[in-house]
């Protein structure tokens, strides 16, 4: 029945992605993921900081290690994660015309792709017919208003459209059209269940 997925990876992808790469720069000193990175993140994402503060307040944090060794350990983590891979997205679009909405990580895949050349957009733009970044209109919380102007720009049918995320509020709001809704909690057992098993 479902020929659109929209997801909404927002706590998902940041969780999964504090989870790894807590793991993937433990060689460089970190231990924990702490509030001053989530504060660096904000103020990146909202324009009150730049690409290089943000990568100095980074290191900040890891005073042993330079600003290179960061981003080459960042850069190996992010290659590992599913949604950087072209193949997982040509695996995706053989099943589903995708329309994803995504808030978080326009400050890993902008480094991503500046220190390995593979461009994270052009590849879902590439993969699929229909995609969309939520951040190109602003929406950070999103509501029944904000979704319903999505499905009527995009020609959607709620009724073949598959809503994917974690907040309650936010598949209370798409539940409201008439999406078809897939509540996920915060947790990697979920999360791989996701693109692993129902997905793929």
């Amino acid at each position: 029945m479902i020929d659109t997925i929209i997801f909404d990876f927002g706590d998902i992808f940041i969780n999964l992605d504090k989870e790894a790469t807590i793991s993937g720069l433990k060689k460089l000193g970190m231990t924990e993921w702490n509030s001053e990175f989530d504060r660096l993140n904000l103020l990146f994402e909202t324009g009150d900081i730049s690409h290089d503060d943000f990568l100095a307040g980074f290191q900040a944090q890891l005073p042993n290690a330079s600003i290179e060794e960061i981003l080459e350990a960042w850069n190996a983590v992010l290659a590992d994660f599913p949604l950087y891979r072209l193949e997982f997205l040509q695996m995706l679009s053989k099943k589903y015309r995708l329309f994803l909405l995504s808030n978080t990580d326009s400050i890993h895949i902008a480094t991503f792709e500046n220190k390995s050349g593979i461009s994270f957009y052009r590849d879902f733009y590439q993969c699929f017919e229909k995609v969309y970044f939520s951040f190109e209109i602003g929406i950070r919380k999103p509501n029944p208003e904000a979704y319903q102007y999505i499905i009527n720009k995009h020609e959607l049918s709620p009724k073949r459209t598959l809503f994917v995320d974690d907040k309650k509020e936010n598949t209370d709001a798409a539940a409201a059209l008439g999406l078809h809704v897939w509540n996920l909690q915060v947790g990697k057992e979920d999360v791989v269940d996701l693109f692993e098993k129902q997905i793929l």
